[in-house]
């Protein structure tokens, strides 16, 4: 089985729709979202996707509410945690998924999954510890990288393979690189390790 697994979509919905399509031409069967879609219009287009996607929240998804009711939607796609990060079983795979970066690497020394899935950080990651994946798909906004990505986990053949996506659009610029190189102090992100290469 082919699980997608995307994350900080952050209301991208041109890289977003270039990522389903590159899902689908994959032959994925399953999708995972770590979170950060911001805007439920993001939400809905997940619900109306053929793939059945499990989402978890991100620290970005104001929109709660409206995010849950697309999930209730009619023939809806999407099903929504209750947590920024959750278990799962997946074609005969266990699967820890988070949308924090610290919580990766001790659920991965923990011996318990094939797989750990991450984000929040934007920073494209595919590493093993142990026998165990540790992922993070970087992101489909491109707004930090300016490379929108998925990850795309082959359950029968143990393989984790990072798509980079063509035609995106980003908001990324040396105009906004620059600024926040001026102002990183003072704006005290919390992933300030995602900024590193501004």
């Amino acid at each position: 089985m082919k699980i997608g697994v995307i994350s900080d979509i952050h209301e991208n919905f041109h890289n977003l729709v270039l990522a389903l399509q590159k899902m689908e031409a994959e032959g994925v069967e399953q999708i995972l979202c770590l979170g950060d879609l911001m805007n439920a219009g993001i939400a809905k287009i997940l619900a109306a996707h053929s793939v059945p996607t499990f989402l978890i929240w991100g620290n970005n998804d104001g929109e709660k509410v409206d995010i849950v009711k697309a999930s209730f939607r009619e023939n809806s796609q999407l099903t929504v945690s209750l947590n920024t990060y959750d278990f799962l079983k997946i074609g005969g795979k266990k699967i820890f998924i988070s949308h924090y970066d610290d919580l990766a690497i001790p659920m991965a020394e923990s011996g318990r999954y094939d797989a750990v899935f991450y984000g929040h950080n934007h920073k494209k990651k595919n590493e093993i510890i142990g026998s165990c994946h540790v992922v993070n798909p970087g992101e489909i906004s491109a707004q930090k990288s300016g490379v929108a990505s998925l990850a795309i986990y082959d359950t029968e053949t143990n393989e984790v393979a990072i798509h980079d996506l063509e035609n995106i659009v980003s908001l990324k610029s040396d105009f906004i690189d620059k600024w926040f190189r001026e102002n990183m102090e003072r704006l005290d992100f919390r992933s300030k390790d995602s900024f590193n290469n501004l």
